[in-house]
């Protein structure tokens, strides 16, 4: 089965729209497609999520949405600079998190303040690709990453027994995490047919480490102090975060005139991965919390136990000369259960509908939804393995993408 040119370009432009959401703090699912499009490529995309995340805190008071809409935008440009060798540059926010938790009578607001949070990352990522043949693609390059985080806790789900002891001062704890760059490094192969719309690739990111000063406050107070009458004395330092390692494998092929069918598996190894700031992990050891139960999470805001799988699947078709969509249906493992109050849900089902206008045939506008089924959680906290129950929440997620080719 041979594909027309033209409907293999426009239905291969229109299988990269994925959505905007995946387990733990995974945002984008770091795609290379636009670095393995054919010729000189370049593209821009926006996607947002609103999602609505509410559920009941340990006293059975329900918290109201907690989880705030975000965006993620992206833009690439791939250039072939010989037949043999390529070139890309490709620029996302991989991973982020975002809640707020609005001040009522619930377990995760204080004094007229309600708990929030926000992390984000900027990535670049410089591909040069070598292809001996028509066939093979092998690729690898640096990986630039920019992180930083803003907390603020409040309520009694972050006191270091879990109850009424305020050993977090008054129940009240501010963090900010400045800003850190640091590098990391992908690499990967691809193979292509493309009389089939056959294209497969595996692509490797490695970890990336960070350091990241921050200023910790307790009760409006500046940190280094002595926690409610608990003894102990802190060492200073910065915020040790490690973004996680991943492997991504995409395939597709065409399956019928004008029709192909597409898979993403990929891997993120979020297992141990913690955020624990210097001050706030040292008073919950002088309060015992990180030690006396094994349920919980050592001292860290956030922490998962479990890598990620995520498994996208679907079919795209040209419709006419200038339309083509896709549906896909989407998976997700989560990171593990129970997990932190900042992101109470594990995993998720998917639906999604993507569509495509080619006015020509080197540029097309691509836009997209998809629905999310979350997965039920319970939510945890330094200092209580059980701080809040969240279930049958959702999400919706928009992309919009620009390509053109040149």
């Amino acid at each position: 089965m041979k594909l027309k040119t033209l409907s293999v370009a426009m239905i291969l432009s229109t299988v990269p729209m994925t959505g905007a959401l995946a387990a733990a703090m995974d945002r984008t699912g770091q795609s290379i497609s636009a670095f393995l499009q054919p010729g000189n490529y370049a593209e821009a995309g926006l996607s947002v999520l609103d999602a609505d995340v509410s559920g009941t805190d340990k006293n059975g008071v329900n918290t109201g949405d907690m989880a705030s809409s975000y965006h993620s935008a992206s833009a690439a440009l791939k250039i072939q600079a010989t037949d043999n060798i390529s070139v890309g540059l490709l620029f996302d926010q991989p991973f982020g998190a975002k809640a707020e938790y609005a001040a009522g009578d619930h377990a995760f607001s204080f004094d007229g303040e309600g708990t929030s949070a926000e992390v984000t990352t900027e990535n670049l990522t410089l591909l040069v690709g070598f292809q001996p043949n028509a066939n093979w693609n092998f690729y690898a390059g640096p990986v630039w990453q920019q992180a930083k985080g803003e907390v603020y806790l409040r309520g009694t789900a972050y006191s270091a027994f879990g109850g009424t002891v305020p050993v977090l001062g008054n129940l009240k704890y501010d963090a900010n995490m400045k800003n850190d760059d640091a590098w990391g490094w992908a690499a990967g192969v691809a193979y292509q047919i493309p009389e089939i719309a056959l294209k497969a690739s595996l692509t490797y990111r490695s970890e990336i480490k960070h350091q990241l000063n921050s200023t910790e406050t307790f009760a409006n107070n500046p940190g280094s102090l002595t926690i409610q009458g608990l003894g102990g004395t802190y060492t200073a330092g910065s915020t040790a975060v490690t973004t996680p390692q991943s492997v991504n494998l995409d395939f597709q092929t065409g399956v019928a005139s004008n029709t192909v069918a597409f898979a993403n598996v990929r891997w993120v190894n979020w297992d141990g991965f913690a955020i624990r700031p210097n001050d706030f992990g040292q008073a919950i050891d002088i309060a015992g919390g990180a030690t006396s139960n094994p349920k919980l999470i050592g001292g860290s805001l956030v922490e998962y136990n479990k890598d990620q799988w995520t498994i996208n699947a679907g079919v795209g078709r040209k419709l006419t000369e200038k339309w083509s969509g896709t549906v896909s249906v989407g998976w997700d493992s989560g990171a593990g259960n129970p997990v932190s109050t900042l992101g109470p849900t594990e995993g998720y089902w998917s639906l999604g509908l993507g569509a495509q206008f080619s006015p020509a045939a080197n540029y097309f506008v691509q836009g997209g939804v998809k629905y999310f089924w979350l997965g039920d959680a319970d939510a945890l906290t330094a200092s209580s393995p059980y701080e809040g129950s969240f279930k049958d929440n959702h999400a919706i997620g928009y992309g919009l993408k620009i390509g053109y080719k040149f």
